[in-house]
C-alpha cells in the first residue's frame, strides 16, 4: 500500500499517442467505454496506466510542466481522501467507481500538482 501503482498520460489528442508509445515501449492500449471521458487503459510489463484527454490546454514551453499523473493505491479511499483535505489538498475529480476494479479519485496538492488515489474493490459499481 501507499506506493505508486498506476500512471496516466494526458494528451490533447489521445489517439495520436497510441502508436508512439506502443512502438517505443511495446505498451498495449485498450479503449475503455465505461468512463465519461476518452480513456485508454495501458498495459505494460510493469505498472499499468491510462491515456486520457487533457482537460485543459497544454502549457506552452516555459510555462509549466506536462507530466504523467500517478495514482497511489491506498487501503481506504475515504480515510486517505480525508487526510488529503485536512492537509491542504483539494478535490480535482470526486470519487468514482471503475466497475469491478476500484474506487478512483483525483486531488490537487498544495502546490497545484494533480495526483490520483485508488482503492481496489472488485465490488465497485
Amino acid at each position: 500500500m501507499n506506493s505508486v501503482a498506476y500512471f496516466e498520460i494526458q494528451a490533447s489528442n489521445p489517439g495520436s499517442l497510441l502508436t508512439f508509445y506502443a512502438t517505443i515501449f511495446g505498451w498495449r492500449f485498450i479503449k475503455e467505454e465505461f468512463v465519461p471521458i476518452e480513456y485508454y487503459r495501458i498495459e505494460t510489463m510493469g505498472i499499468n496506466g491510462g491515456l486520457l484527454k487533457r482537460p485543459a490546454h497544454t502549457p506552452p514551453p516555459g510555462h509549466g510542466t506536462n507530466a504523467f499523473t500517478c495514482s497511489i493505491m491506498v487501503e481506504d479511499f475515504d480515510t486517505s481522501s480525508e487526510l488529503i483535505l485536512i492537509n491542504g489538498g483539494q478535490v480535482a475529480l470526486p470519487k468514482f467507481a471503475i466497475p469491478g476494479r476500484c474506487w478512483q479519485g483525483y486531488f490537487i496538492d498544495p502546490d497545484n500538482n494533480v495526483f490520483g488515489i485508488f482503492q481496489p474493490d472488485e465490488n465497485a459499481k
